[in-house]
């Protein structure tokens, strides 16, 4: 019964720089529209376009695409799909913001309607990886996201978030006359990291079209390690068998394997770390073992 309960319900990941004039009128019609079709999830809409990550039935979902493609605006989205249970997501949430996914450039900001990097499809990279194709691999994700799952011989420039970027250039512009490639989960931050890339002198620019999600649903346990990252109440996504494809983190509190992320219980650290449920109670709080050897010192 649990299965047929799933089979029900669809998580819609999607995003799309396009101008959007009235941000504030365009963010009270999708938030009537999501409220019409009892979705769930997040929102944020700025004048640089959309971003969200959506819950709800299958046919409700559908019915969200298909008002979205009666916009051109829209009608080129790359929606990413997969299986939810109808409680990813505790509330609806539809907000405005400067940025759609926060670099904070300010002045050096990056359109990705006028500079970004190529699009190459899951199946070109896969044939990179395929026939030993020389080529450096960035991740734009945060340093927790790469930490429980990540591409083989990828590299993280340590970003807690995505706009720390612009400060850890001094670790990737070495790289700036390789063929590089930018991966995040879905591609959004990829659609600006790449062309901010590009506007520092990077010389062969590409971006994963559709993110590490719609590779991983190809090509499941192949060439990305571990478990995807999501910002929902999933926590991770998985698209193998993880005793054919084990996980790469372990618990820090008992050293067993695990992707059950955290967040530390002091509020003066509160960063993300490896537990498990074992070790950690139902609300993921708990100190870092960091902190707990400090507070036993």
């Amino acid at each position: 019964m649990n299965r047929a309960k799933k089979s029900q319900h669809q998580i819609l990941l999607f995003y799309m720089y396009t101008h959007i004039s009235d941000p504030e009128t365009f963010r009270k019609w999708q938030l009537e529209l999501c409220k019409n079709l009892d979705l769930k999830g997040r929102i944020i809409v700025a004048e640089e376009g959309i971003n969200g990550t959506l819950e709800g039935t299958v046919e409700n979902t559908q019915k969200y695409i298909r008002e979205m493609r009666r916009d051109k605006r829209f009608k080129k989205i790359h929606w990413k799909r997969s299986v939810g249970d109808g409680n990813s997501f505790p509330r609806l949430s539809v907000k405005m913001k400067p940025e759609i996914v926060n670099l904070g450039l300010g002045k050096e900001d990056v359109d990705p309607n006028e500079i970004t990097g190529t699009y190459i499809k899951p199946k070109e990279l896969h044939e990179w990886y395929e026939h030993n194709e020389d080529f450096i691999m960035i991740d734009m994700r945060n340093d927790f996201e790469h930490k429980v799952g990540r591409f083989e011989n990828s590299i993280e420039p340590e970003t807690k978030h995505f706009r720390d970027l612009k400060s850890q250039m001094k670790t990737i512009e070495q790289f700036k006359d390789k063929k590089v490639i930018t991966v995040c989960t879905g591609g959004v931050r990829c659609e600006k990291a790449s062309g901010y890339l590009k506007k520092n002198g990077f010389k062969d620019v590409y971006q994963l079209d559709g993110g590490i999600v719609s590779y991983m649903e190809k090509y499941p346990g192949e060439n990305f390690k571990g478990s995807l990252y999501v910002f929902d109440n999933r926590q991770t996504m998985h698209f193998n068998n993880p005793n054919e494809h084990p996980l790469i983190t372990k618990c820090e509190h008992c050293d067993e394997p695990s992707d059950y992320m955290c967040n530390c219980a002091t509020t003066s650290c509160n960063k993300k770390y490896i537990g498990c449920p074992k070790c950690v109670s139902g609300n993921r709080h708990r100190d870092c073992k960091d902190c707990e050897l400090n507070m036993s010192s």
